[in-house]
């Protein structure tokens, strides 16, 4: 059996652990990745939000994902019925990055890796985690699984989490716990024949809403491959009154609605239609001694607001700036220095994806008498910058959203 040992060890390959793992490096620690599968791999999450790309950027990543000529993502588009609600994010409240990317997650966290790997970092692809045992200290043995069964163990002082919807930890530990948010579930594929706007914001993304009162809703993303993710997010019952057939259900949901309609009638589905379901998921704990969680394996809330990647990344650059000081014999606490800070986040992006389908975000959307302020705080909160405190929007989210809410209902 062979044994390795190192200062962390990384468990999962995607953005969330090459992020940590660029940081580490950096650093001057010992890191190394485990990850079960080989990529590229499909996954969904493919809408980045304009935060992305200072995380990336802080991860010397951001120029391997430019030379990748991704799709140019300079706004959010939601459409219901005739109405049309446009973010640009050149106009935000909060001074950062004006656009970002539509990236095929394939290619994304396949670059992102290499990248990571080529610089030192040891990846032990194809290798499942099936157990670990934690010291008193904090150290840890961790037992892996290759392809061929072959098993392999590597000691390690610390342990970052961002295996993503496996959530290993989470697994072992016993810490998955339900979320708040209701059961919903999605269909989703990538197809060709998107009849795209053309010019300016052909790359923005696409919600839109269906006839449904629990707001069920469409994603359209551009790639710059020819290709389009489309899907559907929806509360079972919706979804029941549509064909059996995952292909013919989507493609029924497509054409029962005008805006998804028109721009997908020439469409072909590229890969049979795919199903997450109950996607949404909490942890009892984001640390413990001697680990900690990022990305899916902390929180996963909706996809409405593309917000997955971007607490990935958030969650990966606090936890590994963290362990940095830790490891350099600096006194840490986890809980202030990063659960609370990654959750000031995580409580924003609930708000909203919460105020989305209890009808308080679209009556504000499509209102004529937003003012053009208020719009600029919630383009804040869509690009990701969701730890700005001077943002209202941010700051007192819950509040903001429900008095402005009432506002728009009344005044039309």
């Amino acid at each position: 059996m062979k044994t390795y040992d190192t200062d962390v060890l990384i468990i999962g390959a995607g953005p969330a652990g090459a992020t940590a793992a660029a940081l580490i490096h950096k650093a001057g620690f010992n890191c190394m990745m485990v990850e079960k599968q080989r990529f590229p791999r499909f996954v969904i999450g493919e809408s980045l939000l304009p935060h992305c790309m200072d995380l990336l950027e802080e991860a010397d990543l951001l120029g391997v994902v430019q030379d990748q000529k991704f799709m140019v993502k300079d706004g959010a588009v939601f459409k219901r019925g005739d109405e049309t609600c446009t973010f640009q994010f050149s106009q935000q409240f909060t001074q950062g990055w004006k656009y970002t990317y539509q990236v095929p997650r394939e290619d994304f966290d396949k670059v992102l890796a290499e990248s990571v790997e080529a610089r030192g970092v040891p990846v032990l692809w194809g290798h499942g985690v099936t157990d670990v045992n934690f010291a008193d200290d904090g150290s840890s043995t961790t037992m892996l699984e290759d392809e061929q069964g072959e098993q392999a163990s590597i000691t390690a002082r610390f342990i970052l989490d961002g295996s993503g919807y496996g959530r290993v930890l989470p697994r072992l530990l016993d810490l998955d716990e339900n979320s708040m948010l209701p059961l919903r579930e999605s269909y989703f594929t990538h197809v060709t024949g998107d009849i795209r706007p053309e010019g300016d914001g052909e790359g923005r993304i696409w919600i839109c809403s269906l006839d449904d009162p629990d707001n069920a809703w469409m994603w359209i993303i551009p790639f710059s491959n020819g290709k389009t993710s489309v899907g559907v997010v929806a509360k079972p019952d919706f979804l029941a009154r549509y064909p059996e057939d995952p292909d013919e259900k989507l493609r029924a949901i497509i054409d029962d609605n005008k805006n998804t309609r028109g721009r997908l009638k020439d469409a072909e589905f590229t890969f049979p239609v795919r199903r997450i379901n109950g996607y949404s998921i909490s942890a009892k704990k984001l640390h413990g001694k001697g680990f900690a969680l990022m990305g899916n394996a902390t929180e996963f809330l909706d996809p409405v607001f593309s917000s997955g990647v971007t607490l990935a990344l958030e969650s990966s650059n606090r936890a590994a700036k963290t362990l940095i000081r830790q490891l350099q014999g600096e006194s840490v606490d986890w809980q202030t220095d990063y659960a609370d800070h990654l959750m000031m986040g995580v409580d924003t992006f609930r708000t909203f994806v919460t105020a989305w389908y209890d009808n308080r975000l679209p009556t504000i959307f499509y209102s004529a008498v937003k003012p053009d302020e208020l719009q600029d705080q919630i383009c804040s909160v869509l690009a990701g910058y969701v730890w700005d405190h001077d943002n209202p929007c941010v700051r007192d989210h819950q509040r903001t959203v429900t008095v402005i809410a009432k506002a728009c209902a009344q005044y039309g």
